[in-house]
């Protein structure tokens, strides 16, 4: 394995962790929520009476950020290795884990920990971990 010196970007993840982190305190602070996506996107499939609004503007906005971005700079490549079956195999283990897992990884791994919840953290503990053997089988065992 090698590292990519060039496309090393300490400073812009820093960046994008910290504006990550103060968003999650403000939207805690001013609305009293978790800024967990899946909580967030499951209220909008089962709405209650006056609680639509703010998750549609949280979804618009992650949505429409990327349009923001563009008028400052060009996206990023994207490059997805995959075909359709794998990213929709992929995308369902991900939405029925987040509801197993009572959250998904902006719940747990950023709001919860930061929360010192032991729940976020074994969540969290359990994902990376998942994350890591997958990698590890993918690459090294089944040579992908």
């Amino acid at each position: 394995m090698t590292i990519d010196w060039a496309a090393f970007t300490p400073w812009s993840a820093l960046a994008g962790g910290l504006l990550i982190g103060c968003a999650a305190v403000l939207f805690a602070l001013m609305n009293g929520r978790i800024a967990g996506i899946s909580g967030i996107v499951g209220g909008l499939l089962r709405p209650s009476p006056g609680d639509t609004g703010w998750r549609l503007a949280f979804v618009l906005g992650m949505l429409l950020a990327p349009l923001l971005w563009l008028a400052f700079s060009t996206l990023p490549e994207i490059r997805i290795d995959a075909g359709y079956p794998v990213l929709i195999a992929a995308g369902l283990l991900v939405g029925i884990s987040t509801r197993y897992g009572a959250g998904c990884t902006s719940g747990h791994g950023v709001c919860g920990l930061s929360r010192l919840s032991p729940r976020s953290l074994v969540a969290t503990l359990a994902f990376m971990g998942t994350g890591f053997l997958t990698v590890f089988i993918v690459r090294h065992l089944i040579g992908g």
